[in-house]
């Protein structure tokens, strides 16, 4: 059997509901988790025609989720597979780096993956543009001057993450 490389992808969906909204996950054929997106996300996933809803490839997903806005997990051990250009995939390795209850900013993660004090903003918009959410942790990254800057899920989202973590007081509900 032959591949028609004209066909779409096969992508599977699940909604999952969250502390911080209904979270969208899609998966690849292997069951790799291709994004996290929350309502309103700026570039966020929408469902779209041909899309598979199925639970099935997310079930460690949504267990170590709900692991996680319980604050009983640190880390996820999930197959990811985003596609970037390749600088953008250096700046989401690096985010990968960020441990559970710490904070870096944009210059920080220019300088880990040897990018020039001006490719800051270029860091930006590849933070901006990780499309896994709450898994590839972008909402710790904050201003050089402590604020929280841009995060495509939302300021209100990234103040509750952060919080989540430890970082910064529960904001009221």
């Amino acid at each position: 059997m032959t591949m028609n490389m004209n066909m779409p992808a096969l992508v599977y969906w699940t909604s999952v509901e969250s502390p911080v909204g209904p979270l969208l996950l899609t998966a690849d054929p292997d069951g790799a988790l291709t994004s996290l997106s929350v309502p309103g996300q700026k570039g966020g996933r929408t469902v779209q025609d041909g899309w598979l809803q199925d639970p099935g490839p997310f079930r460690a997903a949504e267990e170590q989720l709900a692991a996680y806005f319980a604050a009983e997990l640190k880390e996820f051990r999930l197959p990811l597979r985003a596609r970037g250009t390749e600088f953008r995939e250096r700046v989401w390795d690096a985010l990968d780096a960020v441990p559970y209850g710490a904070t870096t900013t944009y210059g920080e993660i220019a300088a880990r993956i040897g990018a020039s004090r001006p490719a800051v903003r270029a860091v930006g918009g590849a933070i901006g543009a990780n499309p896994l959410l709450i898994l590839r942790p972008c909402h710790r990254v904050i201003g050089a001057d402590g604020s929280l800057t841009g995060y495509a899920g939302g300021i209100e989202r990234k103040a509750r993450l952060l919080a989540l973590e430890g970082v910064l007081p529960m904001p009221p509900s």
